[in-house]
């Protein structure tokens, strides 16, 4: 259950220390009952409970701790830290509604409630260490249901059944279900829906490149093709579409960016390197200007309100495009190029759908300082960077060009067209 918190878009919670999945005991607080020992749990206060806290709104908040080596709680005996759950896109709905919106708004971080089946589906892939919005925010009182238990007392519970599943046995929901399901739980896994009526293969089909229409394909469509995960960005016009990889190349610096495109991009299938069309890419990146402390943000870390103004016109003009003079090549994004592309309907259009697959964070070119000591990067969900965000898609300036981390690093773009 949630209720409103000011200043805040995402409540936190202590990530469950029970990490057995044949164990159908979660993290059940306060008067929330996991299960039932003989006669108990039938006060709201005898056993059951199996976490932490009181159950209630806000109990959490960022920086808290819960140290369960004594093993109070089943599970791991080791310290958790508060985590948030995800933004929440757009209120919960039927997938009646759901068929309503646009593609585009298909694939997203809210719930759809199949009505035929009683069961609810987030919308769009979690990543290990994710934790989707609420799906009940209150459960209110009813007038008609208080004139029943006048100079009575009443409790209310709700039972849920949490049945989670992995993009491989997603089938096993389809017998009963509505006839729209299976068209939403592909598009779930292929982070798209449909390609306006075409045939491009799943996401996870390893596929040469002539399997694939990208004309049709929409932003944030994921595909795997010869033996690369890769995220398709946008259509540039005259058959050019802009791809990037999936998930970041992890342990590589901003520093060693340059070679490390160099080596990726040597190491692709022969048929994909054809494809590739030549860019000029500025080295370094342009950055006069861009310094944290002259930028505006609404919300904070998203894109600059005040991008536009003539202090940056050399940095937002790094946009990249094909430059028949260059050289093809794969290459990392620019600050503008995040910018252009974090639309409603590009291939970032939340927080967290502008970082890495696997939860990982990466570099663009541009430094953001002058000596480029510090480079702009999009932040994981592990790094608290804002009081009200677990900093997942955060556009930063404050990691070092040096800094290598297992948690993410360079992620390379590419520009293709078939016709080459």
């Amino acid at each position: 259950m949630a209720g409103a918190r000011e200043g805040e878009t995402a409540p936190w919670y202590m990530p469950t220390f029970n990490h057995d999945n044949l164990d159908l005991r979660t993290a059940a607080a306060g008067h929330a009952r996991d299960y039932i020992a003989g006669a108990g749990a039938t006060d709201g206060t005898t056993d059951g409970t199996t976490h932490p806290g009181d159950g209630t709104d806000a109990y959490w908040s960022s920086g808290d701790t819960f140290d369960n080596s004594a093993g109070i709680w089943p599970g791991v005996t080791v310290e958790n830290e508060a985590a948030q759950n995800l933004r929440q896109q757009r209120a919960p709905m039927t997938i009646e509604q759901w068929s309503n919106l646009d593609p585009y708004q298909q694939i997203g971080d809210f719930w759809v409630v199949d009505h035929t089946t009683g069961w609810a589906y987030w919308a769009s892939l979690l990543e290990p260490g994710n934790a989707s919005s609420y799906l009940l925010d209150a459960a209110e009182l009813t007038e008609a249901i208080e004139d029943t238990v006048f100079n009575g007392s009443y409790y209310y519970g709700i039972h849920v059944d949490s049945q989670l599943i992995s993009p491989d046995n997603s089938e096993e929901f389809l017998p009963g279900g509505d006839s729209r399901l299976e068209a939403f739980l592909t598009g779930i896994k292929n982070n798209s829906m449909n390609d306006e009526g075409t045939t491009n293969p799943r996401y996870e089909v390893d596929s040469p490149p002539s399997d694939f229409n990208f004309d049709t394909m929409l932003p944030g469509r994921v595909f795997t093709m010869a033996g690369e995960e890769y995220l398709y960005l946008e259509d540039m016009g005259n058959g050019n579409h802009m791809i990037i990889r999936h998930e970041a190349i992890r342990n590589t610096s901003f520093n060693d960016q340059p070679q490390v495109l160099s080596n990726w991009f040597n190491g692709l299938d022969a048929e994909v390197r054809g494809m590739v069309q030549p860019v000029s890419i500025p080295d370094p990146a342009p950055t006069p200007g861009l310094l944290e402390a002259s930028l505006t943000w609404e919300p904070a870390g998203w894109v600059p309100t005040n991008f536009h103004l003539p202090e940056y016109l050399e940095a937002a003009a790094d946009v990249t495009t094909v430059n028949l003079s260059g050289t093809a090549q794969a290459f990392a994004l620019s600050f503008a190029d995040v910018v252009h592309l974090s639309t409603e309907t590009g291939p970032f259009p939340t927080f967290r759908l502008r970082a890495a697959a696997r939860d990982s964070w990466w570099w663009t070119r541009t430094p953001s300082n002058i000596n480029n000591i510090n480079a702009w990067v999009i932040l994981h969900s592990n790094t608290v960077y804002h009081p009200s965000s677990d900093g997942s898609g955060y556009l930063a300036p404050r990691r070092q060009s040096n800094a290598i981390s297992l948690n993410g690093g360079v992620r390379p773009a590419l520009i293709i067209n078939q016709s080459n």
